[in-house]
């Protein structure tokens, strides 16, 4: 079973973008937790004297210990992080926005509850995976300071943007399950992009391009202080092996599938309800629309590894590889970037002409720079067709 020790988790999410067109989510995910209990009737005070200013859109942003918060999530995230009480039963996916998150949710959902649905009785074929499984911040807590959730059956599915380090105390000193799913960050900022194109509000500024927007990233860390309770998955794995991936995903929730279920091909059955294609098809993902004002059928486009080389200039993704190279530099974490794209991509760049090209980081010293395949990559690995 995969687990990230704090070191590795602390260099991998260096690597993860909150940048301009990200911050009206990503941003919700960092405030200090320092035991403070902050009384439900003072959120609005404590909100009120945070400074602000505008964001990409226009929209404000307010700044509170260090971060800036969207106006839509930061009541949620106080009232979130003062408030819930978490079981020992509880299950809390966690995740960066646009890496997986909507697939998680209903691979989970379909674990845990495969005893009580059936894959043709699946409440996925009418209902979205996010009223399945609730956001905290931007959900939950956003509707109300105090949500009723004592009255929900245990085990109780959650989900969060936030990071590790300030989820409540509840939940890091409970013996609840926490599953952490990351993407690579190009094809993460690539479906950020298109996917913030789909917000519509009135006297907001549209994204353009991804040219005008991509000279805004900066770096976020998120510190999993509990590796011992976190499962960490990647979506590029859970893409190349879904049935691996889900045992291990039903082992670490403590339910494992049984002989009798692999053989009678249960985990075939909640891959293919899950798989992207069935999901996207469906009704009640094609049509309707999320509180915010978001499609449902936004959170379906393409689902590809590797998809970021058709909106990415080759200067754009050598940059950003770059600073992927620096960033992981002596974690010890592998991490795939890419599947594959056409060998012309970095014709007029500085690394064209490699065929096969990794980067390998020591567990002490970083070896800087682009190494071949000649050497034994345990990092990242970028195959050029």
């Amino acid at each position: 079973m995969l687990r990230l020790t704090t070191e590795k988790a602390r260099a991998f999410n260096q690597v993860v973008p909150d940048f301009g067109m990200l911050a009206s989510i990503i941003s919700t995910t960092t405030i200090s937790s320092n035991g403070e209990n902050v009384p439900r009737d003072e959120i609005q005070g404590l909100v009120a004297g945070c400074p602000s200013e505008k964001n990409w859109d226009g929209s404000p942003l307010y700044f509170y210990k260090g971060v800036w918060y969207p106006f839509f999530a930061i009541r949620g995230a106080l009232s979130f992080q003062q408030h819930f009480i978490a079981r020992d039963t509880d299950i809390i996916l966690t995740s960066m926005p646009k890496s997986g998150t909507t697939w998680l949710k209903a691979l989970a959902f379909s674990v845990v509850n495969r005893n009580i649905y059936s894959p043709t009785e699946s409440p996925l074929l009418t209902t979205p995976s996010h009223d399945l499984v609730r956001f905290f911040e931007i959900d939950l807590y956003s509707k109300s300071q105090l949500p009723d959730l004592e009255q929900l059956p245990s085990p109780r599915i959650f989900s969060s943007h936030s990071h590790y380090e300030t989820l409540p105390q509840s939940i890091r000193s409970s013996g609840c399950k926490i599953v952490y799913i990351c993407r690579n960050p190009l094809d993460q900022l690539v479906s950020a992009f298109h996917f913030f194109r789909k917000f519509k509000r009135e006297n907001v500024r549209p994204l353009s391009s991804i040219d005008d927007d991509f000279d805004n990233v900066c770096w976020i860390r998120i510190v999993l202080e509990r590796p011992d309770k976190v499962l960490f998955l990647k979506y590029e794995d859970l893409k190349d092996d879904i049935t691996f991936n889900l045992k291990k995903l039903a082992e670490f929730l403590g339910i494992p599938f049984t002989d009798k279920e692999e053989k009678d091909g249960v985990i075939e059955e909640i891959s293919k309800l899950c798989s992207f294609d069935n999901l996207r098809n469906l009704e009640v993902n094609r049509t309707g629309v999320r509180p915010m004002g978001t499609p449902n059928s936004a959170f379906f486009r393409k689902a590809k590894v590797g998809d970021w080389c058709n909106d990415l200039t080759p200067s754009m993704a050598e940059r950003f590889l770059k600073i992927v190279e620096e960033k992981l530099a002596g974690s010890g974490l592998s991490f795939k970037v890419i599947s594959s794209f056409k060998s012309s991509y970095f014709k007029n760049s500085t690394l064209s002409g490699l065929s096969k090209l990794a980067f390998q980081y020591p567990n002490t010293l970083s070896q800087k720079g682009p190494k071949t395949l000649d050497t034994k990559t345990n990092i990242v690995e970028i195959v050029i067709n």
